[in-house]
Order: C-alpha cells, then sequence, then structure tokens
C-alpha cells in the first residue's frame, strides 16, 4: 500500500516537531509537555517582602518557590532551593532578580508566556502614558485573588509593627512628583528616566 500525499506532509511535520523538542531539551529548555507548569499556586505568591532566602536570610541569588512562595537561596544541588524541590516536591522556582524560571531538582529553563503575568508583577514596569493615567483612573482593578483595588490605594504588608511608617508611605504616594520619580525609574540597573 501507498501513502497519500497528506500522510507524508503530516509525518514530516511530526518529525520536525519531534526534532525541534529534543534540539530544545539538550540545549537545557524544555518544551511544556514536560513542565510542573499546572503547580503554581498564583494566590500563594506575594513579592512584597524582602527577597531574602527562608533559611539562610541571605540575599544573594534568591528563588521564589511558585507553589508555595517561600524564598531560597540558590539552586544548585546543595542549595536550599534544591532541597525544597525535593523534599516538598515544589518544581517550579523564579529567579527573583533576573525573571528566569527553573524547574528543580532538573535545573532546566522553563520559557513560557503563560508565565509572563507573574514575571511582571514580581517587577512591574509602567510609561510615563502610564504613570500620568494614575491620577485619572477610577476604575477597579484585580489582584491575583480575584479582589478588587484601586490602583494606588493598595495596603502595606505589616512587618514587625511598622505600621507607623506604612501610613507615611501611603501618604507620599499620593503625591505625584515623588510617586513619579519612583515608579518611572529603573533602580536594577543604575538609570535614570527623565
Amino acid at each position: 500500500m501507498s501513502t497519500t500525499e497528506p500522510e507524508t506532509k503530516r509525518r514530516k511535520i511530526d518529525s520536525v516537531s519531534n526534532a525541534e523538542n529534543d534540539v530544545a531539551n539538550s540545549s537545557g529548555k524544555s518544551s511544556s509537555k514536560d513542565l510542573y507548569l499546572d503547580t503554581i499556586n498564583r494566590s500563594m505568591l506575594d513579592f512584597d517582602f524582602e527577597k531574602l532566602c527562608s533559611v539562610s536570610l541571605s540575599n544573594l541569588n534568591v528563588y521564589g518557590c511558585l507553589v508555595c512562595g517561600k524564598y531560597f537561596q540558590g539552586r544548585g544541588k546543595s542549595s536550599h532551593a534544591y532541597f525544597h524541590s525535593i523534599h516538598e516536591d515544589h518544581h517550579v522556582f523564579i529567579n527573583l532578580h533576573t525573571l528566569k524560571v527553573y524547574c528543580l531538582p532538573e535545573g532546566y529553563e522553563v520559557i513560557d508566556s503563560s508565565l509572563d503575568d507573574i514575571k511582571y508583577v514580581l517587577h512591574p514596569t509602567f510609561t510615563k502614558q502610564q504613570v500620568i493615567q494614575l491620577d485619572k483612573n477610577l476604575e477597579y482593578s484585580y489582584d491575583l485573588n480575584s479582589r478588587k483595588y484601586l490602583p494606588g490605594f493598595v495596603g502595606l504588608n505589616n512587618v514587625k509593627a511598622n505600621d507607623y511608617i506604612n501610613v507615611v508611605i501611603q501618604a507620599l504616594v499620593h503625591i505625584p512628583r515623588p510617586r513619579d520619580f519612583f515608579i518611572l525609574n529603573d533602580f536594577n540597573s543604575g538609570s535614570e528616566l527623565g
């Protein structure tokens, strides 16, 4: 029996996509078929706290577990994040500085557009036009837990009775000049937007 032309084309397409997956896997990157992305729990993520490892209290090379929301240092075989991935069966971690996502203990980088919302919440960026609209916006937005809030009127976490300074910060963010300065400057790169 001879194969028809559509069947031959389908086989070629399947072999090309399998070859692409093999190349992606061999380069350290993975296809979305074998990821643990379904274990990510967005309701547990809160990036407002200081980026410190919950075990070593170090701020160097810190990863956030996207399943439970805790922070751990490193991703090597003797790191706190690695041990957490094995003991708790949590596999998806984000580097809190570079915003790269990795699966542990395997150690490969995850590249998937479904993670863009988490990366944006971790490091939000605004244009000058968006900042100008902050004072004019009267529409509610929704957080990752589907709770309504009016942009610019979000509460701050109370860590060890710091509510007195929270009041001062809340007052300052309603003054356009200092608020715009801190929103529009990228302090990680050291460059200032004028």
